[in-house]
């Protein structure tokens, strides 16, 4: 997988009160993602755009697309990553 494969893969972070709060309590960031996408594309996608490592990716469909929950193994590698992103 190369750049261009992992951006079309990661459309943009999703933020609503709810992910927010799940930034600090579980270490998740949401991510709308390619519908075509599956959880290893997301992974490999988010390991090579954001350098970080990836514990678990939970997915789900919703009317704003595919909604990626990705949870990170480093303690508080969420909160960094949100703040890269301008989301915090």
């Amino acid at each position: 997988m190369n750049i261009e494969q992992a951006r079309k893969i990661i459309i943009n972070p999703y933020i609503t009160e709810k992910a927010y709060m799940a930034i600090d309590k579980e270490n998740k960031i949401s991510f709308i993602v390619n519908d075509n996408a599956n959880k290893r594309d997301i992974k490999e996608a988010i390991k090579m755009l954001y350098n970080v490592n990836v514990e678990s990716i939970n997915i789900a469909r919703t009317v704003y697309g595919k909604k990626a929950f990705v949870k990170f193994s480093a303690a508080g590698a969420a909160r960094e990553l949100a703040t890269k992103l301008g989301l915090v």
